[in-house]
């Protein structure tokens, strides 16, 4: 039951069940310069900032944890007691801990290309509109339009009916170039504050992209966004469940369209409702080293699911 690791801290954070007196509307969504990626925003807080912030001139590691049972429903009231966290094998103490509702970025792709005709493109478009309604006013998304280009309809902004406005205007046009917009949607939304996320629906059906599968898995290593893949096609490509383990996403085969409104929906309420951990590796870092350590949570309960991203890249 791996867990699910994610971006940095926004500036307006629920104060719900933060532990070890810190109150997450003090903190900033910098990022120490030049040292990780993959998730994973360890910060060196200084000592001139207000008081109640995690520990001064320490490297902390942050991992998102979504927790569902086993109808694929969120979790909550988990307690810092309830997890166990290691890293390359090793028990790291949780030093702070988060539960509740954060700030998000997310990026929804859609694929528009002929593959699409019929009905699939109008029950995307449906899905894309139920996901968006499902968010929380001050959350922020944005729209990319799958084609032989990939397009950004929508910009990031908590404007809603432009994105739907965005969504309403798509038809079907040009061949599915999915890896190349796996890169830039991640491209796209890796700049934007809080907890970041990409939303895909496509058939999974590539053609003519520059990059490669493994080019578009390897942008996902080095980026700190969670990816819930969506596939519309009779079979869903081994990428899709891939992409998702890899960064903390979940992924879905939609075999009754009926269903994926709801299934859209169900990804919202998932982003809602998460954990956040803090440590201190127990190994010192070295800058510079590009070594991957991976990272393992499990929840003391049983009947539930963890997801996470599997680790992060020292740079």
């Amino acid at each position: 039951m791996l867990l699910a690791l994610a971006a940095a801290w926004g500036t307006d954070l629920s104060a719900r069940q933060f532990s070890s007196g810190v109150n997450p509307r003090q903190f900033s969504s910098e990022l120490s310069a030049g040292q990780f990626s993959s998730g994973v925003n360890p910060r060196q807080f200084s000592s001139e900032r207000s008081a109640g912030q995690f520990s001064s001139g320490v490297n902390l590691v942050e991992v998102y944890a979504s927790v569902t049972n086993e109808r694929g429903e969120a979790v909550t009231g988990l307690a810092q007691g309830d997890f166990e966290l290691r890293e390359n094998g090793e028990v790291q103490a949780v030093s702070n801990f988060a539960a509740g509702e954060f700030p998000l970025s997310v990026a929804v792709g859609l694929d528009r290309s002929f593959s699409m005709s019929g009905t699939r493109l109008p029950l995307a478009k449906s899905a894309a509109r139920a996901f968006l309604e499902e968010l929380r006013p001050q959350d922020e998304s944005m729209v990319l339009a799958i084609g032989s280009e990939v397009e950004v309809v929508a910009p990031l902004s908590a404007d809603r009916a432009r994105q739907f406005q965005a969504l309403a205007r798509l038809d079907p046009f040009g061949t599915t170039g999915l890896h190349d917009a796996i890169i830039r949607a991640i491209d796209e939304v890796q700049v934007a504050k809080g907890r970041r996320a990409l939303v895909l629906l496509s058939d999974g059906d590539d053609r003519y992209s520059r990059s490669s599968a493994a080019g578009a898995l390897d942008r996902a290593r080095r980026a700190d966004v969670m990816v819930f893949p969506v596939a519309l096609g009779s079979t869903r490509p081994p990428l899709f469940a891939e992409l998702a383990t890899l960064t903390g996403g979940r992924s879905f085969h939609a075999r009754d369209p009926a269903k994926l409104g709801e299934t859209l929906r169900a990804i919202a309420r998932e982003l809602r409702e998460q954990y956040l951990l803090g440590y201190t590796p127990s190994r010192p870092l070295a800058a510079g080293s590009n070594e991957w350590r991976s990272i393992a949570v499990t929840v003391k309960r049983p009947g539930v699911q963890v997801r996470a991203r599997d680790g992060y890249l020292v740079r």
